[in-house]
């Protein structure tokens, strides 16, 4: 038997239920409303649980949206820390009325969006090019893909087969950083931010964690970076870009001591300090946003340059903490 399947049937038999959907649980909303069926590709992260009780939780403002996640693929990651995770959220999933399939084929005829939630960025093209292929929108979590070719192929074919795709990274819509994006202290003169940036072998340093520092400072610039430049300590990188406008943004990523979320915007009317991080609710209303517009929050070439700017950053680490022009990357 595979090794999938295996682990998929001793999830349901412990948790004693079928496939079909569980409705023991009175304080869950049972139903989806018409043509408002979502799906989840990968089992292996809280964000799926997260979301799973924003919409299927009757107790939660969201699940008036009529949006239920009905239907999740548990598997697509090959990293041990995430793979190691599936056979516990399958359980904890079921009884939101989420029924497991064994193939992003069956779920896409299961559903009507899909939410990508693989930890592992190595899959994500083929995974999105699947859902992209049904014409179904999708919602991908961060990272995009584990490269930055993938994350272009993936935007490409998107738009070819127009299908509308949304990525973010939660620390976006930390509330501070909106107040400042939407002119709180003026025009934005600079920003820092900070987050973790621990590292994972499989993808590229800042991919993997970096990314919430690293989007929080590009959505609170704006596209326009012209070059990087990379400081790499064992626990700490420095990341300095500069815009064309001649602004300057950085990225402070760390890897010792607590891990916190933050930073400064600097603006014509004063500086904002930014956080705390105020969790998943926010990313989930820009995400059913999303699915009644059919129109991504955030521009796919905002999220591109997020991807280059991190790209760019390895390239610097790579050339000794030289500059690096994004110009570079295409």
């Amino acid at each position: 038997m595979d090794r999938r399947k295996f682990i998929l049937n001793a999830s349901l038999a412990t948790a004693g239920m079928g496939l079909g959907i569980h409705t023991g649980n009175a304080a869950v909303r049972q139903e989806a409303a018409p043509g408002k069926r979502v799906g989840i590709i990968g089992l292996d992260t809280s964000h799926s649980m997260a979301f799973t009780k924003g919409l299927n939780d009757a107790a939660s403002e969201l699940s008036n949206s009529g949006y239920r996640i009905t239907a999740a693929y548990p598997y697509g990651s090959t990293i041990e820390i995430s793979t190691s995770r599936i056979p516990g959220y399958i359980k904890q999933i079921q009884p939101y009325g989420v029924k497991i399939v064994d193939s992003i084929r069956a779920l896409l005829a299961e559903v009507d969006y899909v939410l990508l939630e693989t930890n592992d960025g190595n899959p994500r093209f083929t995974q999105a090019k699947e859902v992209i292929d049904a014409g179904k929108p999708i919602f991908i979590d961060k990272p995009v893909a584990a490269s930055l070719e993938d994350v272009q192929k993936i935007y490409q074919l998107a738009e070819k087969r127009k299908v509308p795709v949304f990525s973010t990274s939660s620390l976006r819509y930390m509330s501070t950083i909106q107040d400042a994006i939407n002119g709180k202290i003026g025009k934005i003169l600079g920003a820092d931010t900070y987050s973790p940036a621990t590292l994972e072998p499989h993808h590229p340093d800042l991919f993997w964690y970096g990314i919430h520092g690293v989007e929080s400072l590009v959505a609170l610039m704006g596209v326009g970076c012209k070059e990087v430049s990379r400081i790499h300590t064992e626990g700490t990188d420095i990341v300095v870009g500069t815009w064309a406008d001649g602004r300057i943004g950085t990225f402070r990523g760390t890897r010792t001591g607590k891990h916190t979320y933050g930073g400064t915007a600097y603006g014509e009317k004063g500086d904002l300090t930014l956080g705390p991080y105020n969790g998943y609710d926010t990313l989930l209303s820009k995400i059913v946003e999303f699915f009644d517009s059919g129109q991504s929050p955030v521009d796919a070439n905002e999220t591109l340059e997020i991807y280059r700017f991190m790209t760019a950053a390895d390239l610097s680490k790579a050339r000794g903490g030289a500059k690096v022009a994004l110009s570079e990357l295409g």
